[in-house]
């Protein structure tokens, strides 16, 4: 089959970078945007490989019944949504099948039972936090596959505090004369305040947003990391919480201005927090001193460096929370080499997950159980936590919370 072939097929499931999967005649793997489990779709080839094809809708012949209509006016243009023409519902139970597809594909692992997925109290209006891009009098996201900019003045994915503050910058850049490109950082706080900083400038001494999760009360500065989805901070801190249990000691990696460090540090005697930007670790100490926390020992640097140093022995836990491309190899040494009893690990791509879980396995872990939360609606992206245990400890069989 020839790339610029027409063909029918029917969507049978979404593909963990959002595109629907169908097949070809010959049998291989069809990638389709823009569709749901359920359509049948009239489909123009525009890549074919030995193994899979890629393909443009050119018309719905039968609707799936999870099919729904777009709320954006840009969807399907902006690159900053995916899933707007799926039922919510639907994308929930596609991201618990993308967890366990990576998980199996990926590790290797052999799950009992389906990942469940812990559902946004609201699939729109949810995210406390943004970046917008500038290019000349435009502001917006990128355009999907694209490295331009597709202007918005609104979107409904965003806190109506936030949607209105992209408003106002979307007017103030068409009204300046100068058309530099750069980035923009827009930030809900629990207070109700807003946070607007374009990126490169000098921010204010007080220029921060506060963050609610656990109870607690959370300083974050500009350009330190936070969890976009403000709704379902309190239910991932107790799971955390939950999986890394009680004990003398933990180690939590990637430590970020202390999500989970504040909670840990109630349940454990010691805690040794390791982070490496500096913004976060002046977060993290405020956060803590905030809390009335003082058995936190914060490491400043980069795991790569400052795990091995930490000369900890035998924790009862490692709790981390990487980026989107998971833990270097040799930290992974290095993590094993601790011995802990416990490794929790909260990921943002199920696919580094199962790499780095699998790498674990070869140092004698077990994987007890996984499960996931969607931090993200109208997008493919879905956070996932994991639990392993040393092999010569007692264990459960695997099991897909």
């Amino acid at each position: 089959m020839n790339s610029q072939q027409t063909v029918e097929t029917c969507i049978d499931a979404l593909a963990a970078g959002g595109d629907g999967v169908g097949h070809t005649p010959d049998g291989r793997v069809l990638f389709v945007p823009l569709t749901v489990p359920g359509d049948r779709v009239r489909v123009r080839v525009v890549e074919s490989k030995k193994r899979f094809a890629r393909g443009v809708v050119l018309e719905v012949l039968e609707p799936s019944p999870d099919r729904v209509e777009p709320v954006c006016a840009v969807f399907g243009v902006c690159g900053g949504c995916a899933w707007q023409h799926v039922d919510y519902a639907a994308q929930v139970a596609a991201k618990g099948a993308i967890v366990r597809d990576a998980l199996t594909r990926i590790g290797h692992f052999e799950l009992a039972g389906e990942v469940s997925v812990t559902a946004s109290p609201s699939p729109f209006g949810y995210r406390n936090r943004a970046r917008l891009l500038q290019a000349g009098d435009a502001v917006g996201y990128r355009m999907r596959r694209s490295h331009r900019v597709c202007a918005v003045e609104r979107c409904p994915v965003l806190q109506p505090s936030l949607e209105r503050a992209l408003s106002r910058v979307a007017r103030t850049v068409k009204a300046e004369s100068s058309s530099a490109p750069g980035e923009w950082e827009l930030s809900a706080g629990a207070d109700g305040s807003v946070r607007v900083n374009r990126l490169g400038a000098r921010a204010g001494k007080n220029d921060f947003v506060s963050m609610r999760a656990g109870g607690d009360t959370l300083r974050i500065s500009p350009g330190v990391f936070a969890q976009g989805n403000g709704l379902l901070l309190d239910a991932l801190v107790a799971a955390v919480a939950r999986e890394a249990g009680t004990g003398a000691s933990v180690v939590e990696l990637f430590a970020g201005a202390g999500l989970l460090t504040i909670e840990l540090s109630r349940r454990f005697d010691c805690v040794f927090a390791l982070e490496s930007n500096p913004g976060a670790v002046d977060d993290l100490r405020f956060n803590l001193d905030a809390a009335g926390r003082s058995n936190v020992y914060v490491r400043p640097g980069r795991v790569e460096e400052t795990l091995p140093a930490l000369g900890a022995a035998e924790p009862d836990a490692v709790v981390l929370d990487p980026p989107r491309t998971g833990v270097p190899s040799g930290t992974l040494d290095e993590l094993a080499s601790l011995r802990p009893r416990r490794i929790v690990y909260l990921s943002c791509d199920p696919a580094t997950l199962a790499r780095d879980l699998a790498r674990l396995r070869v140092d004698g872990f077990r994987l007890l159980g996984v499960e996931a939360f969607d931090l993200f609606p109208q997008t493919p992206h879905v956070e996932a936590l994991a639990t392993l245990t040393r092999g010569d400890l007692a264990a459960e069989p695997v099991r897909a919370r």
